[in-house]
Order: C-alpha cells, then sequence, then structure tokens
C-alpha cells in the first residue's frame, strides 16, 4: 500500500517560513534543510504508523521527527483514509508549538 502525501496551505506557509529564517544566515544550510524534510516525508508513502501519536484522542494524528543538525523539524500529519496524508503543520524543534 502507498499514500499520497499532501499539503495543507498552513504546512505550505511554514515550510517557506522555515526556509526563509534559515536562507536570511545561509542558504547552503536552508537548502539542506528542505532537502531533509522533502525526504523524510518520503517515510509517510510506505509507513505513517511508524510515527509518534500526536497529543490527543485521534490516532491518525501523528508526528514525524526531522533530524537537521543538532536539531530538527516535526511535522505533524493526519492519515485521513487508506490512501492519503495531510501534512498539517511543519515547525522547528524548538518551537513552542505548531503555528
Amino acid at each position: 500500500m502507498s499514500y499520497t502525501v499532501r499539503f495543507s496551505l498552513e504546512a505550505k506557509g511554514d515550510i517557506e517560513r522555515l526556509f526563509a529564517l534559515l536562507a536570511d544566515g545561509d542558504i547552503g544550510s536552508a537548502t539542506n534543510a528542505l532537502q531533509n524534510i522533502k525526504q523524510a516525508l518520503t517515510l509517510l508513502e510506505k509507513f505513517p504508523f511508524s510515527c509518534r501519536k500526536a497529543k490527543g484522542d485521534n490516532p491518525f494524528f501523528r508526528e514525524l521527527l526531522i533530524q537537521h543538525g543538532r536539531s530538527g523539524y516535526v511535522a505533524l500529519f493526519e492519515i485521513e483514509d487508506d490512501e492519503t496524508i495531510t501534512i498539517v503543520a511543519i515547525r522547528h524543534q524548538r518551537e513552542t508549538d505548531y503555528h
């Protein structure tokens, strides 16, 4: 079984925001971070249930940890059905919560 991974508008905005923050200081690091995020999200195409459950009662909301440097990112996603994953938000691990 293979899932289609799609992005909410908020998640697309998160990626743009995170890229812009890094690009101001180091475009190479920003590019690497974006590549790490894209590569990590490919895991969701086959194994979305291997990710940790997000807080709350819904077992279909999950979080993917994405390593980058000394910390990384967290992608909040929802398993919509047996074919579709929606990335709801992406944040840096040092941020306090999803935007």
